[in-house]
C-alpha cells in the first residue's frame, strides 16, 4: 500500500495504482485548522484529524473511504457561549469520469453521491466538506433556553390593530 504523509492532499489519478489501495492521513497545523475554522465561522477548531484510503471502482471510477474525528468549537445560538462538539464520521465519496458538472444556475442534484472525476482528487477538500456537513446547524450550551415568547394577552390594543382609529379620524369634519 501506498502511504502519504500531511503535505501530500491532492492525487494525481494518473499516478493512483488501481491494483492496491493509497491510503492518506491528513493532520492540519494549527494554522491550517484556524484557516478552516475562519472559513467555517468556528471559534476553534483544536483538533482534526482524517485517514482513509482511496480504492480503484471498476474500470474507471475511484473511491474515497476514510474516518473524520474533530472537535470544533462554536458560538451557541442562544447565549454565544463556547460549545464544543465532538465529531466522529465515517466519509465515503465515488468519483467517475461518466458524471459532468451542469453550467446553469440550478442544478437537479442527482441521487447518488457520485462526483465528477477531474485529474485529481483532493482529499483535504473531501475533509474540509465532510467536516461542515457534520458539524451542529444550531449548537447550544448545557442549559441554554430562549426566552418565552410574549402571550398574546400582554399585548395592548394598539400594537395588535394600528389602524383601528383610523376610520374614526376620516369621519370627522375637518
Amino acid at each position: 500500500m501506498t502511504r502519504q504523509d500531511d503535505r501530500n492532499t491532492r492525487f494525481r489519478v494518473a499516478h493512483l495504482n488501481p491494483r492496491q489501495p493509497t491510503e492518506f492521513r491528513i493532520a492540519p497545523d494549527a494554522e491550517t485548522r484556524k484557516a478552516l475554522a475562519a472559513e467555517l465561522d468556528l471559534i476553534d477548531l483544536p483538533n482534526l484529524h482524517f485517514s482513509g484510503r482511496i480504492t480503484a471502482e471498476g474500470l474507471d471510477a475511484w473511491k474515497v473511504t476514510g474516518k473524520l474525528t474533530a472537535r470544533a468549537v462554536q458560538a451557541c445560538v442562544v447565549t454565544l457561549a463556547p460549545v464544543t462538539t465532538a465529531i466522529s464520521e465515517e466519509v465515503e465519496r465515488f468519483y467517475s469520469p461518466h458524471v459532468t458538472q451542469s453550467e446553469e444556475e440550478e442544478v437537479e442534484i442527482p441521487e447518488d453521491d457520485v462526483e465528477p472525476l477531474g485529474q485529481y482528487i483532493d482529499v483535504n477538500a473531501v475533509m474540509a466538506e465532510a467536516l461542515a456537513l457534520a458539524l451542529p446547524l444550531y449548537p447550544r450550551a448545557e442549559g441554554a433556553e430562549l426566552p418565552a415568547p410574549v402571550a398574546d394577552d400582554a399585548e395592548d390594543d394598539n400594537t395588535r390593530r394600528p389602524f383601528a382609529g383610523l376610520a374614526d379620524l376620516l369621519k370627522k369634519p375637518n
